[in-house]
């Protein structure tokens, strides 16, 4: 029976981290922040790489600071290299079709930062690893944000300031 409750615990985690998703895009960031941040009190550095992935993927978001933005897309690259690397009990196939979207948001975040080369290059990984996406809605919203993003830096790599970069 214990072996079944350790079966269900990582969806338990992930069916919260989605609640709170479903609060931020309610509108209560301040509270979808607090209650992520009680989450990743939880799980800490040492949890589940697939958890703190799509926990810090989704903290980011709620982030008011461009470089604290930036330090939770880290940590969920960081996570998801962990799955990708094929660690032991990582699943590299559960990580494929997020990495486009993980470059995606570091390169959104660069920009944001004024550092346009680390942008490009986050876009080239974005680019490199989309082909791991599906034919699906999810797919095609981050294949399109990649290149209104690449349209933006423009052959110079210099942001267009008049409009927000995409995030993924």
């Amino acid at each position: 029976m214990a072996e079944r409750q350790e079966q269900v615990a990582p969806d338990t985690v992930l069916t919260r981290i989605g609640q709170v998703v479903m609060l931020h895009h309610g509108g209560d960031r301040e509270e979808a922040r607090s209650r992520f941040l009680g989450l990743w009190a939880e799980i800490g550095e040492e949890g589940a790489p697939l958890h703190r992935c799509t926990l810090a993927h989704y903290l980011a978001d709620t982030q008011d600071d461009p470089a604290d933005e930036l330090a939770w897309d880290l940590r969920a690259l960081s996570a998801a290299e962990e799955l990708a690397d094929g660690r032991p009990g990582a699943d590299p196939g559960s990580v494929r079709g997020f990495l486009p979207s993980l470059h995606l948001n570091l390169a959104a975040d660069y920009v944001k930062l004024g550092r346009a080369e680390a942008a490009r290059s986050h876009l080239r990984r974005a680019r490199s690893t989309a082909s791991a996406l599906a034919d699906d809605r999810y797919g095609d919203v981050i294949r399109s944000a990649i290149s209104r993003l690449a349209l933006r830096l423009g052959e110079d790599g210099e942001p267009d300031e008049a409009s927000d970069p995409p995030r993924g």
